[in-house]
C-alpha cells in the first residue's frame, strides 16, 4: 500500500511550500519542491549532468559572496551558503539531485533542487535541522536569481567548461598524433581514391596531413562555440528586465567564475534574447555536430585503408585490441574507429535534438532546457572521450603498409592521367582502357606502344612527381 506523502513517518519529515505539505525523507538534503518533482517526472533514468550541478554550485556559491559585498545578504548564511555550494561543486552531494531531466521546460525544477540542498546543508552548518529553512532557498540562496536566467547561464558554464578542460586537450591530442603520422609518412606514395575508384598518387602523409587539418579546424570550432556561449543570462532574472536583482549583480558573479573556471563570462548584452532564445546552445550544438562529421570521415578511412589484412586495401595497419570474431579465428576488427563513428552518429542526432530545443521558444522564455543541457553536454563528452580514445589507441600506433602502398600504384590505370597534356585526354583513355583489357599496367602498355621517348615516359610516370604541384597542364581528372 502506497504511504500518505501528505504525512510523516519514522523515516520522512514534514515539508511545506506554496502548495501545501509533502513528507520528504528525513534524511535528504533537498526539500518538498524536489520531492514534488520526483513525483510528477517519473520519465526516464536521466538525470541533470554532473557538469550541470557542479556550474549550479559555482553560481550558488558566488552569488552568496556577491550579495554579500552588496550588504543583501548577511555573513554567516552567506559563508554556510558557500560552505554548502562547495559541497555541490566538488561533487559531494550528487546524490541530493533526483530530478529527471524530462520537467519543467525552464529548468525549474532542477533550480530548486538545488536551492533546497544548499539551503539544507547551510543550514545544518549553522546548527539548524533540515527542513528548518534557517537558510531559506528562496529568500537565501536564489537571492537576486530566477530559474529562468541561472538554468541557460549553468549551461553555458558547463559546457564551456567541459570544452575547455576535456574536449580541447583530447581535440589537441588526435591533432598532434595525426600530424605526426603526416611527417612520419610523407616520403609513402599511394594511390588516390575518388568515387572509391583508382585516381592519381598521393603521398600517405597529404591524407594524414589533410586530417589533421580537418580536427585543427575542429579546435576553432570549439573555440568559436565557446565565444558564443560566453555571453549568460543571469541578472535578467524572470523575464529578462532584471526585477529584483541588483544591477551590479551578474557583472560580479561572472567575474568570479570567469576566474574560477578559466573560461570567458559575461552579462548578456541583451537579457531579452538570452532568456527567450538559445540561439548560442543551438550554434555551439552544430559546431559540434560539424566536428563529429570530420571525426566521422577521418575513421571511416582509417577503417578503409586499415582493409584487409590480405584481400582489402591494406596500406596501414592498425593497432590490434582484441579479437574481432566469435566464429573467425585470427581476425582484428577497426573497433577503435568504429566506436568513433557511432560516437559521431549519437552526436550528430544530439544536435538535431539541441535545434529543436531551440525551437521551443515562446515569447520571453525557452521550455526545452532541461534535454538541450543533457544532449549538449553529452557530444562534448562523447567527442573528448572518443578523440583520446582514438589517439591513443589506434592513431598513434598505426604502421605504414609501404610496399602495398607501392605496388597499387604501378597497378593503377589512373596514372594515365600524366600522360593527358602531352598526349592528349583521349588517347591516354584509349591507352587505359587497353591496359586494363590485357591486365598490363599503363607504364608496359605506353611502352609497347612507344607513345612517347621512354625517359620523358618515365618523367611523366614517376608517382612522386604527381603528388607535387607542377609538371605538364592539362586536364587532371574528376
Amino acid at each position: 500500500m502506497k504511504q500518505d506523502q501528505s504525512k510523516p513517518s519514522a523515516s520522512t519529515r514534514l515539508e511545506r511550500d506554496t502548495m501545501g505539505e509533502l513528507a520528504v525523507p528525513a534524511d535528504a538534503y533537498y526539500g518538498v519542491q524536489t520531492a514534488r518533482a520526483i513525483e510528477n517526472f517519473p520519465i526516464s533514468s536521466l538525470r541533470m549532468p554532473r557538469a550541470v550541478i557542479r556550474a549550479m554550485g559555482l553560481i550558488k556559491r558566488a552569488a552568496a559572496d556577491v550579495n554579500h559585498s552588496l550588504g543583501l545578504l548577511d555573513k554567516k548564511p552567506a559563508d554556510a551558503i558557500t560552505q554548502a555550494a562547495t559541497e555541490v561543486v566538488d561533487g559531494k552531494l550528487d546524490a541530493e539531485f533526483p530530478v529527471d531531466i524530462f520537467q519543467t521546460g525552464s529548468g525549474t525544477s532542477t533550480n530548486m533542487n538545488t536551492n533546497e540542498v544548499i539551503s539544507n546543508r547551510a543550514t545544518e552548518v549553522l546548527g539548524g535541522a533540515r527542513g528548518s529553512k534557517l537558510v531559506h532557498p528562496n529568500d537565501h540562496v536564489n537571492l537576486g536569481q530566477s530559474s529562468n536566467d541561472v538554468i541557460p547561464t549553468a549551461i553555458h558554464i558547463a559546457a564551456s567548461d567541459m570544452m575547455q578542460k576535456e574536449l580541447l586537450p583530447a581535440l589537441d591530442r588526435l591533432q598532434k598524433a595525426l600530424q605526426g603520422k603526416a611527417k612520419e609518412f610523407n616520403t609513402i606514395v599511394k594511390i588516390g581514391r575518388t568515387h572509391l575508384q583508382d585516381a592519381t598518387p598521393v603521398r600517405l602523409g597529404q591524407e594524414f596531413g589533410g586530417y589533421a587539418r580537418q580536427v585543427e579546424l575542429g579546435i576553432q570550432r570549439v573555440k568559436q562555440a565557446q565565444a558564443a556561449l560566453s555571453e549568460v543570462a543571469l541578472g535578467g532574472t524572470a523575464v529578462g528586465t532584471g526585477l529584483n536583482c541588483h544591477p551590479d549583480f551578474s557583472a560580479k558573479v561572472m567575474a568570479i567564475i570567469s576566474k574560477e573556471t578559466s573560461c570567458s563570462f559575461k552579462e548578456a548584452t541583451n537579457h531579452f534574447e538570452a532568456q527567450s532564445a538559445q540561439d548560442s546552445l543551438v550554434e555551439a550544438s552544430g559546431q559540434l555536430r560539424t566536428l563529429a562529421v570530420s571525426l566521422m570521415k577521418i575513421a571511416n578511412d582509417i577503417r578503409w585503408l586499415g582493409s584487409g589484412p590480405r584481400c582489402g586495401l591494406g596500406e596501414i595497419n592498425l593497432p590490434e585490441t582484441q579479437p574481432g570474431s566469435s566464429i573467425m579465428p585470427g581476425k582484428v576488427n577497426p573497433v577503435i574507429a568504429e566506436s568513433v563513428t557511432m560516437v559521431c552518429a549519437q552526436v550528430i542526432g544530439n544536435d538535431v535534438t539541441v535545434t529543436v530545443g531551440g525551437q521551443a521558444a515562446n515569447f520571453e522564455l525557452i521550455v526545452m532546457m532541461p534535454v538541450m543541457a543533457y544532449n549538449l553536454l553529452q557530444s562534448i563528452e562523447l567527442l573528448a572521450t572518443a578523440s583520446n580514445n582514438f589517439s591513443a589507441k589506434c592513431i598513434e600506433g598505426i604502421k605504414a603498409n609501404e610496399e602495398r602502398c607501392k605496388s597499387l600504384i604501378e597497378e593503377s590505370l589512373a596514372m594515365c592521367t600524366a600522360l593527358a597534356p602531352e598526349i592528349g585526354y583521349e588517347a591516354a583513355a584509349k591507352l587505359a582502357k587497353e591496359a586494363y583489357k590485357s591486365g598490363k599496367t599503363v607504364r608496359q602498355v605506353a611502352k609497347e606502344q612507344k607513345v612517347l621517348p621512354e625517359q620523358q615516359l618515365a618523367e611523366l610516370l614517376d608517382p612522386w612527381r604527381m603528388t607535387e604541384p607542377g609538371g605538364p597542364v592539362g586536364s587532371a581528372g574528376g
